[in-house]
């Protein structure tokens, strides 16, 4: 596979952090980048709209809709579905979505193309794999082990395994920590400005993939060193030999 151009800006930018060509820790967000789970997302969505008395959500506006978490879903959802007042109990509604998601986490979600490939080329490099998700682990693990993806991981971060979960660097700095690394040793993959955000704040190079779910915006705008088009993408800009 040829190198993309974003190659040199890549290893310029990181090489400005102290990061060596090839990392030890490569971490990678769920949502959106290893996982498609809006068909799910939706609907558990439609379900809580439903037992609210709103309006059912199409799956397209849903998956423009996801990003910062299931609070920050449904809060969004309410809104968008004509709760303009807000009448409807956001704790409440979110205890609904969260009882539909759990009857149905992975009904429909499926793995982008290239995943597995992607995390088998970069366990044979002998980097560490981390998951850092904003999802809540009950919903997090059982996704990974339904879809296979659980063995290829050294660590998961969910979004309650920590005190503050991304855009916040903990989860970032805390993973490079378990393992003795320096976050400059690391790169972070994702698929939103959270995930931007989390990894600018931690000292880690930060590639994004352009599939995910970015709330309708140019994820090129989020100022990361990268942008790809598909996960196997990363595996030339982080020069690993595939």
């Amino acid at each position: 596979m040829t190198m993309s151009s974003g190659v040199n800006d890549f290893t310029q930018r990181a090489g400005s952090l102290g990061l060596p060509s090839t990392p030890r820790l490569v971490a990678i967000d769920l949502d959106g980048t290893l996982i498609d789970t809006a068909p799910d997302l939706a609907a558990a969505i439609n379900q809580m709209l439903a037992s609210v008395g709103l309006p059912a959500a199409g799956e397209t506006q849903v998956r423009h809709w996801i990003g910062g978490g299931a609070g920050n879903l449904v809060k969004r959802v309410l809104v968008e579905s004509g709760d303009h007042a807000g009448e409807v109990d956001c704790e409440h509604a979110l205890r609904l979505f969260f009882e539909a998601y759990s009857d149905r986490v992975c009904d429909r979600s499926q793995l982008y193309l290239g995943v597995e490939e992607t995390l088998l080329a970069l366990r044979a490099q002998g980097l560490v794999l981390a998951c850092i998700t904003n999802k809540g682990e009950r919903f997090t693990m059982p996704l990974l082990r339904k879809l296979g993806l659980h063995c290829h991981f050294d660590l998961v971060l969910s979004g309650d395994s920590l005190e503050r979960k991304k855009p916040d660097p903990l989860p970032l700095v805390e993973a490079a920590a378990r393992f003795d690394l320096d976050t400059s040793d690391c790169v972070m993959v994702g698929d939103t400005i959270t995930d931007v955000t989390a990894a600018r704040g931690a000292g880690m190079p930060v590639i994004c993939v352009t599939y995910g779910y970015n709330e309708g915006m140019d994820v090129r705008q989020f100022g990361a060193d990268a942008v790809v088009d598909s996960l196997y993408d990363i595996l030339a800009l982080l020069i690993l030999d595939h």
